[in-house]
């Protein structure tokens, strides 16, 4: 087969990993990927949005299975496009990711259906917006941009004058520009955060591991939203949770999703809080999470473009998803400055060989001069795996010590929180 991959962060170098140890597979392409993805599959310089781009190469090359990385592709309608043309692509359509893409869409759906979900309203004028600040008896509460922020347009708002700054940035000053035409404003929710990603052919769903990703810029999920600063897989939940994820909130998901007549065809994305009183939907996502992707493909046993076609061929009733029994970690190193202005541009330097089991997959990187230097806010993900997740946790920060670029940050409390559940656990019973 040839595969065409298309995107250039870290989660697409964990895709193209994955995908190259398959045996199905005999020409392997990114568009546009980066220096990691270079070692092992041909790069092509074609922007993810340029979907006409990807579609004549697909064409051109005989490319027999297209998987999308990010989600401005899915949003644009690279999947219609590529239907239309006859051609495999793994994702799902343009109407179908509306439930990433659109905020609002998607939160008047799950409530529409009684999907657990908080509390909300949807603006698009500063004046409604700021009218409804005086409904507000108690902060904190959260305003969303209702388009795609690249993962920085969630606002934890702790105060009136917090609330009237963000409406005003977003709606008046227009910060995030389209993606911020609507808002919505959340009741705050308090639980420990995880999410659940399901592959559907639209009817049939395969479950894949569950993750924890870390949003917050410092430790202790303090600081500034980001757009992941790192992630562990799985998320230990108990089979009660399980069984109310799966019936509550995923399976009438998809199902309702096909009854409204755009179907779900790919990987979805579940962003859950669990509350005192059960799970409830933060966020829905159409593609694999970032970092959470990263963290999660060590523990997939399956060659993953069986799993792919299943979801494609709509076979996903012959197949069965089987996991390691592992746990893993997944470290982001940043560039001084993420989330906001940032220096690129610096030498990445690896001091001594890694651990062979330590994943590096590159995100925000490029060659200049013949060097790997800084491209990007987020630059590398390191990834171990192991039998416990005190001995991953170990190990990844372990590994992170070998490598070095100047303004180089990064958390280093990635897995504590699922070490104090699981501490929690064994103490109850």
């Amino acid at each position: 087969m040839n595969v065409l991959v298309v995107g250039g962060g870290g989660r697409e170098h964990a895709l193209v990993w994955k995908i190259n140890k398959s045996r199905k597979v005999k020409n392997l392409y990114a568009a546009p990927g980066n220096p990691g993805i270079a070692k092992i599959a041909t790069c092509v310089n074609i922007l993810p949005t340029d979907i006409n781009g990807l579609v004549r190469f697909a064409k051109e090359k005989n490319i027999d299975l297209t998987v999308v990385g990010p989600e401005l592709p899915l949003s644009l309608g690279i999947v219609d496009e590529f239907n239309k043309n006859g051609l495999k692509i793994f994702g799902p359509t343009r109407a179908a990711s509306r439930i990433e893409s659109d905020k609002s869409f998607a939160r008047e759906f799950l409530a529409q259906y009684d999907i657990p979900s908080p509390k909300f309203q949807i603006y698009d004028s500063a004046a409604q917006a700021l009218k409804y600040l005086k409904t507000i008896n108690t902060f904190p509460v959260v305003v969303k941009a209702a388009g795609l922020a690249g993962g920085k347009g969630v606002f934890i708002v702790n105060n009136k004058n917090e609330y009237e700054r963000i409406v005003d940035e977003v709606l008046v000053q227009h910060k995030l520009g389209e993606a911020g035409k609507k808002i919505v404003v959340e009741e705050f929710l308090t639980g420990q955060e995880c999410s659940v990603f399901v592959l559907t052919d639209g009817l049939r769903i395969l479950y894949l591991p569950s993750a924890q990703d870390h949003k917050r810029l410092y430790d202790g999920n303090r600081g500034p939203n980001t757009g992941g600063m790192g992630a562990y897989s799985p998320y230990p939940m108990s089979k009660l949770v399980t069984d109310f994820i799966k019936e509550v909130i995923v399976q009438p998901t998809i199902l309702c999703m096909h009854e409204k007549g755009f179907p779900f065809k790919g990987v979805l994305y579940a962003g859950l809080i669990i509350t005192p009183s059960g799970p409830k939907v933060l966020e829905f996502n159409c593609r694999f999470g970032d970092p959470e992707f990263q963290a999660m493909v060590p523990l997939i046993e399956n060659d993953i473009i069986e799993l792919f076609l299943g979801v494609v061929d709509n076979n996903l009733q012959d197949l069965q998803v089987k996991i390691k029994n592992l746990w893993s970690i997944c470290v982001v190193l940043v560039s001084a400055g993420y989330p906001f202005d940032y220096k690129i541009g610096e030498e990445i330097q690896i001091k001594g060989p890694l651990d062979t089991g330590t994943l590096l997959f590159h995100a925000g990187t490029k060659i200049e001069d013949g060097k790997l230097v800084t491209a990007g806010g987020r630059v590398l993900n390191v990834v171990y795996a192991a039998d416990n997740l005190r001995v991953a946790k170990q190990k990844v920060y372990e590994e992170i010590k070998k490598i070095h670029f100047n303004g180089m940050f990064y958390r280093k409390d990635i897995g504590s929180s699922g070490m104090k559940k699981m501490k929690r656990k064994r103490k109850v019973r």
